[in-house]
């Protein structure tokens, strides 16, 4: 009897022991709450056949001040890290007091710069899938870049660590971002939610599709998208609801003198930078879209709404800014339009566009929005 309790005991415990370790499947290498996403992406970049990591349900923060919460570089390139079931990625830990200042500290209780970095030498093989991203609150750090960023050739600016507070995409990094989630995050300057800064390595797109961005909020351009000079992006059956940019004073102006930026969109697209945006919805956010670059196109969109009483105070709202050129074919749009360059054609589109109806999902119920803006994704 004695013996059976002991081996009852053991067996007890080499299962607790077991439940917490991260383990390789058929299906891939499976993360589960407690342990470390981190550890499972070096597993996954050192196996040649397996590079799938899924992360089971529960909310996964940083267990130390650092630039991100997981990271990709060129040793990761191929690797498909998959959320299976509700699963939370955030960049804040309040019971992480590394500091003395505590929640006096900026960005408390953020604890990472960006909670994804996606480096150079990331292709479009290499996916991030199914994940909701929040928490990041203007934290930022420059201690151990090379650990996250091997390769140091590539010039880094103070942008390469303040911008892109869920969502960091920097140097020849053309990830795919699927099905994500990227709710109440905070950045200054510039991007709460998605900032690419491709550095004029902008051939290929980076691939955002079926995500949607909820109440994120920017101190200056692209609360939820912004590709900095130089960049690019796909942008597909997005939803974009409730977003602020130009929360405050611009930071950069301040200390350069330059003309500051007041009133820009929340998908803010700079010089020499494009975009394909295809089949999103722009609603209910500071403004709509500032394209600087002229080379993008927008097809099927829906643009309503976007005077969000938020921000800077004296600018007057608008929907869509293409100034400097661009396409636009089978968008939706009520509200002010700035297109110096006429692009923005009437029989093309619907402008002054009738209510769009939307459901709880945002999903437009008026007829004449059938080909028109974001869907939700259905299921794997």
């Amino acid at each position: 009897m004695k013996r059976s309790w002991v081996r009852v005991l053991l067996s007890f415990a080499l299962s607790v022991v077991s439940a917490g370790a991260i383990s390789l499947t058929k299906e891939g290498y499976q993360v589960f709450s407690g342990d470390n996403i981190q550890d499972a992406l070096q597993m996954a970049a050192q196996n040649k056949t397996n590079k799938t990591v899924k992360v089971h349900a529960g909310e996964y923060r940083p267990n130390s001040r650092r630039q991100a919460l997981i990271w990709f570089n060129k040793t990761h390139d191929g690797i498909r890290l998959e959320a299976k079931g509700a699963v939370t990625l955030t960049a804040a830990n309040p019971q992480l007091r590394a500091s003395p200042d505590g929640p006096s500290e900026p960005g408390f209780p953020a604890m990472v710069n960006h909670v994804v970095y996606f480096g150079d030498g990331v292709s479009s093989n290499t996916v991030l899938k199914g994940f909701r991203i929040t928490g990041a609150n203007n934290f930022v750090t420059k201690a151990r870049t090379r650990d996250m960023e091997p390769d140091m050739t590539i010039p880094k600016n103070f942008f390469f660590y303040s911008d892109g507070g869920a969502i960091k995409v920097f140097g020849r990094s053309y990830p795919t971002i699927q099905n994500i989630e990227v709710v109440d995050n905070f950045a200054s300057p510039c991007g709460a939610g998605i900032s690419v800064q491709h550095q004029g390595f902008n051939h290929t797109p980076v691939v955002i599709v079926n995500c949607v961005f909820l109440r994120n909020r920017a101190q200056s351009t692209g609360a939820a998208i912004d590709l900095l000079a130089g960049s690019s992006a796909r942008i597909v059956n997005c939803l974009f609801v409730g977003n602020v940019s130009n929360t405050g004073e611009d930071p950069v102006a301040k200390n350069s003198g330059e003309r500051p930026f007041a009133n820009n969109g929340v998908l803010t697209i700079f010089w020499k930078s494009r975009a394909e945006v295809r089949n999103c919805t722009f609603a209910g956010n500071r403004n709509g879209v500032d394209d600087m670059g002229g080379q993008s196109s927008y097809t099927n969109c829906i643009f309503v709404d976007n005077t969000l009483d938020a921000g800077l105070k004296g600018f007057a709202r608008y929907e869509l800014a293409a100034n400097a050129g661009g396409k636009v074919v089978g968008c939706l749009i009520n509200g002010a339009i700035h297109d110096v360059r006429h692009i923005v054609s009437a029989q093309e589109n619907v402008l002054n566009a009738p209510p769009p109806k939307f459901n709880k999902d945002f999903v437009p119920e008026a007829p004449e929005y059938k080909h028109a803006g974001y869907r939700p994704a259905s299921s794997p």
